[in-house]
């Protein structure tokens, strides 16, 4: 027979994302707000400016009441606007963190966007989609000798994650045919260049790198575009497209660069 005086469990702490608008930032304001939440027991991780008048927290808390409650109130303050009150989402804590929003595309939301000044923001945001387990497949976008290798093994760095190359032109337009044990782990990342691996493959290549699109792991394919044109898959297989540009106005063309890929080596 179940006690009915049975001690509960107490509830996991949840945290929230908090952005607001300053109108007029007169002094003491942030002390007011943080007040607010010290006396509703909710804990600032972590806060931060976020492009311009606009401030982000992440917040902490045990009773999601208290955020619901706090919202409320702030919504009578004058020289605020909330304008996001959520469970975080990556884009939010890399907001906090870097005090800035990453670009994304308005029309296609898994399409986000960096240009070679912001190699720190796209390693934080690669590294933190790197650390989730089970299957995702990331296109990275990007001309030549723009960093989109380098940030990739940037990210698994901090991501504490192997890397294992499928094809790469880092190492001389190297094309696999083959993996041992080791670089088969599903916990690795799989680097595989789209150009490299349709217009130099051969039929090893080929199945293996079927084998690696049907493994529960991360895969990180460099020239998308190229990719979906000469193989199978198609951007539906993609759950996230990063663009690397030199700077925001540079286009990614691929005529300029893929005949280099069809030369004998």
């Amino acid at each position: 027979m179940v006690e009915a005086n049975q001690t509960k469990q107490p509830k996991q702490p949840k945290q929230w994302y908090m952005e607001y608008r300053i109108h007029k930032n007169r002094p003491g304001l942030l002390g007011d707000i943080a007040s607010l939440l010290g006396m509703l027991e909710v804990n600032i991780l972590t806060i931060n400016g976020v492009e311009g008048k606009t401030r982000g927290m992440l917040l902490e808390t045990d009773d999601d009441e208290k955020i619901r409650l706090m919202g409320a109130m702030l919504k009578k303050v004058d020289n605020i606007t909330v304008c996001a009150l959520r469970e975080p989402k990556l884009v939010d804590i890399l907001a906090v963190r870097h005090g800035r929003y990453i670009d994304r595309d308005s029309d296609d939301r898994k399409t986000f966007r960096f240009t070679r000044d912001e190699l720190g923001l796209l390693v934080d945001f690669l590294g933190e989609l790197f650390k989730r387990s089970g299957n995702q497949v990331i296109g990275l976008r990007g001309m030549p000798r723009v960093g989109k290798t380098e940030s990739i093994i940037a990210g698994s760095v901090c991501a504490m994650k192997r890397w294992t190359f499928v094809s790469s032109t880092l190492l001389r337009q190297t094309v696999r045919s083959q993996l041992s044990e080791d670089e088969m782990n599903p916990a690795n990342v799989f680097i595989i260049d789209g150009i490299v691996s349709t217009i130099r493959s051969n039929e090893r290549h080929y199945n293996l790198l079927q084998n690696i699109m049907r493994m529960p792991s991360t895969k990180v394919i460099e020239h998308p575009d190229v990719f979906v044109q000469e193989s199978e898959y198609t951007y539906d297989d993609f759950d996230i497209i990063v663009e690397l540009r030199n700077n925001p106005n540079e286009e990614i063309i691929y005529d300029t660069f893929t005949s280099s890929y069809n030369d004998d080596i």
